[in-house]
Formats: C-alpha cells, sequence, structure tokens
C-alpha cells in the first residue's frame, strides 16, 4: 500500500462523507452528482492503485 494510493482512499471517503451531509441539508442534486463522481472516482482510483494485485 503507497501512500498515493492511501490518500487518494482519504480523499474519497472524505468527499463521501461530503455527499451523505449534502444530501441531509437537501443541497442540489447537481452539486451531489458531482461530489458523488469525484468520491468514486477517488475512490476507484486509490483501490486500483493497491499493491495487492501482484
Amino acid at each position: 500500500m503507497t501512500g498515493l494510493s492511501t490518500l487518494l482512499i482519504f480523499v474519497g471517503l472524505f468527499l463521501l462523507g461530503g455527499v451523505i451531509s449534502f444530501a441531509k441539508q437537501q443541497m442540489p442534486k447537481s452539486l451531489i452528482v458531482l461530489l458523488s463522481i469525484g468520491a468514486a472516482m477517488c475512490l476507484v482510483a486509490g483501490v486500483l492503485r493497491l499493491e495487492v494485485w501482484n
């Protein structure tokens, strides 16, 4: 597990918390979708960079 993969996973989880918070505050759906896409991309990139696949 590299530092970059850890950082990407951390940022993805942080953004996921933002998605949940924004949904509870009934923010605009487009903002929630945009934040969700960013969170998903960070999490997927972090998981794919893990070195457990080798």
